[in-house]
């Protein structure tokens, strides 16, 4: 049965590539400017209204804003990347690269009289498992520390009580602290940031962890190590669905409900069968030449809604199936995700097959057209040196687009709104 399967699939993904490449032969197009696009009628569900998004992802922040960056003790940030070597290449790694890059950025200034925006430099993910994990428990100690700090020895956090201010906090439920999403609720954003812009790779509307105006920004991914794996551009992509990854996670959710809110479990429990459909939870050393390899990569849900398989999709142009009710995606003021990705309710999982196979070619190549596009990969990284438009610059962008701050946010003299009491007993201890 297992030789009839693989000679099926084959059959299949033939009649695709082909099917493909007989409609670029009747009409070649060159990689497409995102503001040339047109609207989609083919998404499966519509996330936002875009706007102007994808037409921003070449503006340049330099001369459109200062920033104004901290000079903290070495305990808050170098000497906790100083004991784990290991923070820099997480996937929360952005808080220390943003760090990097705005010092040496020219939209820093040495004057916090001419500042647009204040930026303290915590590095609240870098306490790590042996296994690699993040721990959040210590964050809030140090973030209210960090806090106390700045509002004691400057007079610029008292002027709006963080309005002005900005931090990187890229948990998996940002400034929420914790990595399960029943005690991040409970816990809510840190009160002392409440009035703060967070920049966080946590999105998703209508939860207690994302705040209005946060921006949404992409997971750290290696840049180097993506490279080191291109294939040529001309290789087929004979894999219909790929996927790599936990099905369900026994140890923390042994009856398999509540990971991933059961999505991930239903992609296996109807698919794994499925000859349309690579998917396992094996992790081969061709991981990220498969997915070159690949017209669709599923970005389902885990315990969050995001994770880094959306940027290795973006980068390999595979097109991107993100399964996770009321994402906020990274960037979606410059990204166009409804226009590159394809979205699928949690509830429609099982209907999956039929949807991808329903999608007409055309508006896969399109879709293809706008991975290929240098600047869309460009906005998903962070890498080292920073380069024009990429995600370093799109998070300036983002706090540009804010400016100039409203008048309101400047409190009178002597105005309190925050109460430093307030949260957990715990994290009133010092750090």
């Amino acid at each position: 049965m297992k030789i009839w399967r693989w000679v099926f699939v084959g059959l299949v993904c033939t009649a695709f590539i082909l099917r493909i490449d007989a409609v670029e032969l009747g009409r070649r197009h060159p990689t497409e400017r995102i503001s040339d696009r047109v609207p989609n009628e083919h998404v499966t569900r519509p996330m936002y209204d875009a706007g102007s998004a994808g037409d921003v992802l070449e503006d340049d922040p330099v001369g459109r804003l200062k920033v104004f960056v901290y000079e903290l003790p070495s305990k808050y940030n170098k000497k906790i990347l100083q004991k784990d070597q290991r923070c820099l290449t997480h996937m929360f790694a952005a808080e220390i690269f943003m760090h990097r890059f705005l010092l040496s950025s020219p939209v820093r200034t040495l004057n916090p009289e001419e500042a647009d925006w204040f930026y303290t430099p915590v590095y609240t993910t870098c306490d790590l498992t042996p296994n690699g994990l993040p721990l959040p428990f210590k964050s809030p100690r140090m973030m209210r520390s960090a806090i106390q700090l700045i509002s004691s020895n400057w007079p610029y956090w008292n002027r709006t009580e963080g309005a002005d201010h900005f931090f990187v906090v890229p948990h998996d439920f940002g400034a929420c602290f914790h990595y399960q999403e029943e005690k991040a609720i409970e816990r809510g954003i840190l009160p002392l940031l409440q009035r703060a812009t967070l920049v966080q790779t946590f999105g998703q509307r209508n939860h207690v962890c994302l705040k209005e105006g946060s921006i949404t920004i992409p997971p750290y991914a290696p840049p180097q190590k993506m490279q080191a794996h291109l294939i040529p551009e001309k290789t087929p992509r004979s894999i219909f669905v790929y996927f790599r990854g936990l099905f369900y996670d026994v140890g923390n959710d042994p009856e398999g409900g509540y990971y991933a809110r059961g999505a991930r479990a239903a992609v296996w429990e109807n698919f794994k069968d499925n000859p349309l459909f690579d998917i396992s939870t094996e992790h081969p050393t061709t991981y990220y030449e498969d997915m070159q390899r690949a017209v669709f990569c599923l970005c389902p849900l885990g315990w969050a809604p995001w994770s880094p398989r959306l940027v290795e999709a973006v980068i390999f142009g595979c097109i991107p199936v993100i399964i996770a009710d009321d994402i906020v995606l990274p960037f979606a003021d410059a990204i166009p995700w409804e226009e590159i990705g394809v979205f699928i309710d949690e509830k429609d999982v099982p209907n999956l097959d039929t949807i991808l196979t329903s999608i007409p070619t055309e508006v896969i190549l399109r879709k293809q057209r706008l991975l290929a596009n240098p600047s869309m990969k460009q906005a998903m990284l962070f890498p080292q040196p920073a380069q024009p438009g990429d995600a370093f610059h799109q998070v300036l962008n983002g706090l540009a687009r804010k400016l100039p701050h409203d008048k309101s946010v400047y409190l009178k003299t002597g105005q309190k709104i925050l109460n430093w009491t307030a949260g957990p007993v715990g994290d009133l201890k010092p750090w």
